[in-house]
């Protein structure tokens, strides 16, 4: 026999893609676990979010673009001169820009970078079109070293393991703006750094569909 829905009766709303229950909490700690040790084991940002785009279908087209926020300068201090093994008065650009796939923001650099390291065909490229600077680069034969890693969102509360929290499956689990920050020094293959990034990455990367 068909069951007949009640005339006026009220929808049903949809399960959020993330509800708020300890299983997709423990989801949510595994993802960006993994994350960031890829991107601590990569030597280029760039790419390892492409990876994570294409493996999560965020977009069509897999592919990372830069959009740049022409947001003025951020002048180095003395310390952050030093990491880059560059004098007072040695010229430094200021680049911020969003990285995105399809119509997702994964992530927001701050980029300090030491043009003379680069060559002319690299600057015209950072400094005339949207491109990633680790594919800018790309011909330097870069590699990173992280030198701060701050998570920003523990999706377990403390004391988890005494008292897990309560499932509310028909409430959206509350994932803040940013999830966490890395900041780097990047050398070129003949190990002369050529840039400081400071990198925040956003809760787009856990836009997608998860398996019931």
């Amino acid at each position: 026999m068909v069951a007949l829905a009640l005339v006026g009766a009220a929808p049903v709303a949809a399960a959020p893609d993330w509800p708020d229950t300890f299983l997709r909490r423990i989801e949510a700690l595994a993802l960006i676990e993994t994350l960031n040790a890829d991107l601590l084991a990569s030597d280029s940002a760039t790419q390892t979010l492409q990876n994570w785009c294409a493996a999560h279908h965020l977009a069509g087209e897999a592919t990372i673009h830069a959009h740049l926020e022409r947001t003025g300068e951020k002048p180095l201090d003395p310390a952050e001169r030093q990491r880059l093994e560059i004098g007072p008065e040695e010229p430094v650009i200021y680049r911020r820009v969003e990285l995105t796939c399809g119509d997702h923001i994964l992530s927001r650099a701050d980029n300090w970078y030491v043009p003379s390291r680069l060559t002319a065909a690299m600057n015209k490229s950072l400094t005339t079109t949207d491109t990633p600077f680790g594919r800018a680069i790309k011909d330097l034969k870069p590699h990173r070293r992280t030198f701060s890693v701050a998570m920003l969102w523990h999706p377990l509360p403390e004391g988890w393991e005494n008292a897990p929290p309560q499932d509310r499956p028909q409430a959206a689990l509350a994932i803040p703006p940013v999830l966490f920050e890395h900041r780097a020094i990047v050398y070129a293959g003949d190990g002369k750094p050529v840039s400081e990034v400071d990198e925040s990455y956003a809760r787009d990367l856990l836009d997608f569909r998860l398996a019931r």
